[in-house]
């Protein structure tokens, strides 16, 4: 018998049963946690590494140009959107047209979204086309280097987004100017991150009623969409609408990117008043609410800041003043520039 046979039967079998269970324990006990550890870092989004939250969130909003210059004015930004934002806890920075490339960077690195609000501008070739390409481009590489930028395109800015994403325009004319729709919810929705936390009673109410304002006459086909290898890979469907004719897309989110579009105007319901097919039910108004509960959530996982306070004051909405709008107009208030 060998030293190690000798010294091994000496020890009671009760005891080498027991260190060999306790070994076994504490290996599976290891997988175990680390397999939780694995599953923990599924859930981080997209390419953040940011856990805190920025409670001080500033977004700033595309002014786009007058159809006709008048005086000193050449852009505005419709004041539904800045109290859509500032609704759900943020404040808001006007994104001036045709500003240097240098002066677009400086304010990327100092805000903590965008958004890319409705309009009449031209996305092929405008001071609002200029200002969106330069910050979807920076929002697409600050992403990819886990800094998380958001932007929100509605309306004439979703048209905007999937213009820029796909490099060509897929667009058709629609009769959806001045209609308000309940929305065809796709199997995306339910577990996307814009739908993911909405009660299910106000699903139901976006599902079955016209809570959603529409005012455009151009979409994009979902038979187009998916005729596109840059549009499918980069964007999941959330809903669908028609217009009797056409089915189009009406609310989007990117795969891999806080990017997100609504062809409708979440806006409107609680803010804008003078179409009679906007919907100010109850449950019209908490669909402006959430969805902009939504977006600032998003803003606030990025940590950009002005490098000083002074020149935070200076950027803000703050310093300019809405007017009411003209009776032709579609707008309760707008900021002129």
């Amino acid at each position: 018998m060998s030293l190690v046979d000798d010294q091994s039967a000496k020890i009671p079998r009760c005891f080498r049963n027991f260190f060999l269970c306790s070994w076994l324990s504490f290996r599976n006990m290891f997988v175990l946690m680390f397999s939780l550890y694995l599953l923990a870092l599924s859930f981080v989004p997209l390419h953040s590494t940011q856990v805190s939250s920025n409670d001080k969130p500033i977004i700033g909003i595309l002014a786009q140009d007058l159809s006709t210059p008048k005086d000193d004015r050449i852009a505005y930004i419709a004041a539904s959107y800045v109290k859509f934002l500032e609704s759900a806890g943020a404040r808001v920075v006007p994104i001036m047209i045709n500003q240097p490339d240098e002066e677009y960077r400086r304010l990327f690195k100092s805000i903590n979204g965008v958004l890319f609000p409705g309009g009449g501008a031209s996305i092929f070739s405008s001071g609002y086309q200029r200002s969106a390409k330069i910050f979807y481009e920076m929002a697409l590489e600050a992403n990819l280097k886990g800094d998380y930028f958001p932007i929100w395109g509605t309306c004439l800015g979703m048209e905007q987004l999937l213009l820029l994403t796909n490099g060509i325009s897929l667009l058709t004319r629609t009769n959806t100017s001045g209609v308000s729709l309940p929305l065809n919810f796709t199997k995306e929705a339910k577990g996307s991150r814009m739908f993911g936390n909405f009660p299910d009673e106000l699903m139901d109410a976006l599902a079955l009623e016209p809570l959603t304002e529409n005012s455009h006459r151009w979409s994009l086909a979902v038979e187009a969409f998916n005729s596109s290898n840059a549009l499918t890979t980069f964007y999941k469907v959330l809903s669908t609408n028609t217009d009797g004719l056409t089915e189009f897309l009406s609310t989007v989110e990117a795969f891999d990117y806080p990017i997100y579009g609504t062809q409708w105007h979440p806006e409107k319901n609680a803010f804008e008043w003078r179409k009679p097919y906007i919907t100010h039910t109850p449950s019209g108004v908490r669909v402006t609410f959430f969805m902009a509960e939504f977006f600032v959530g998003e803003a606030r996982k990025n940590f950009h800041k002005f490098a000083t306070e002074e020149e935070e004051n200076q950027a803000l909405i703050y310093n300019f003043s809405p007017v009411k709008s003209s009776a032709k107009s579609i707008f309760e208030q707008v900021y002129y520039f």
